[in-house]
């Protein structure tokens, strides 16, 4: 985890905090006079939550932290929400396409169940869609949807300043997996659509979920959409790597996890089920079975190590 505020000047009156993978990057826009208080965009992994708050706290002093913002209700991206809210009493507020199920709190709908992920439960106080305005920090941040990665992330983007915040839209090497794809639902257009939305944005600084700020966009762009052509013209490929990242995931929310505990996990996983009755039949004979040889892969990459019979998070 590292946390700094970075001197370019599209980020003045703002702290980001880059972290390290499980949760995402969250973006602290301070508040500006009259306003009830600070704005945190997305809050991490719930076991990131004490980090969350330990950064928010530092950078605020007594300040209050007045609401929450989600670009999308992944568990990288929500997990704390919970812990934020009860100690700054902040208003939560998400895009609106998953309103009911937070509602609810239905884990399979809002995918934490589906990837077999983690999160605690929160209440969400308002919606925020694509096309109406965030104000925060004397900004004015435009909501901008961002499908493909997921059906109903939003971006947000301060054309006066020329910030971007991308949540996975786009990172500087790359984008988040095409959840859709990976189950045979369209994905990838709306992938290169978002690439073309964000190429005609007057955009100086993008801050992306994962990873470092950056300025290069065109660059950026580039890549992702030399990855996102492989990816296109071989579902499968990104099937198994959307799966990998999926197992990856898993055993940084573990740390370390017996075998038979993670193929355990595998079996009871609905998405990774799903996706090798579609993909996986031919290469492996249960979900359990690929889950294998793709930790396997993992492990030979360098992504996960072995340590007797227990499958260990990093090289």
């Amino acid at each position: 985890m590292t946390a700094y505020v970075h001197d370019h000047p599209s980020l003045a009156g703002l702290d980001v905090f880059e972290r390290g993978w499980l949760s995402s990057n969250n973006v602290l826009v301070h508040a500006a006079e009259g306003e009830a208080g600070a704005t945190l965009i997305d809050t991490g992994h719930v076991n990131h939550a004490a980090q969350t708050l330990a950064l928010v706290r530092h950078a605020l002093g007594a300040a209050p932290l007045a609401r929450i913002v989600n670009t999308h209700l992944h568990s990288d991206h929500c997990g704390g929400n919970a812990t934020l809210a009860r100690a700054f009493g902040s208003r939560i507020v998400i895009p609106p396409g998953l309103a009911g199920a937070v509602r609810a709190w239905d884990a399979q709908a809002l995918s934490h169940a589906d990837t077999g992920q983690r999160c605690e439960r929160f209440e969400a106080h308002a919606t925020l869609a694509p096309g109406e305005l965030l104000e925060a920090g004397a900004r004015r941040f435009e909501v901008i949807a961002a499908p493909g990665h997921d059906p109903d992330s939003v971006m947000l983007f301060d054309a006066a300043n020329g910030l971007l915040i991308s949540a996975d839209a786009l990172w500087e090497h790359g984008f988040g997996v095409v959840f859709p794809e990976m189950e045979g639902e369209p994905g990838f257009a709306d992938v290169a659509a978002v690439f073309d939305a964000i190429e005609a944005l007057p955009v100086r600084l993008v801050v992306p979920g994962h990873g470092a700020p950056f300025t290069d966009v065109a660059a950026a762009l580039a890549r992702s959409r030399s990855r996102l052509a492989a990816f296109a013209a071989d579902p499968a490929r990104h099937a198994r790597h959307g799966l990998k990242v999926l197992i990856k995931y898993h055993l940084m929310e573990e740390r370390e996890q017996q075998e038979d505990a993670l193929l355990r996990w595998a079996r009871a996983t609905p998405l990774l089920a799903r996706v090798w009755e579609r993909y996986g039949r031919a290469q492996a004979a249960s979900p359990e079975a690929w889950c294998a040889a793709l930790a396997a892969e993992l492990v030979a990459a360098g992504a996960l190590r072995r340590r007797g019979t227990a499958i260990v998070d990093g090289p």
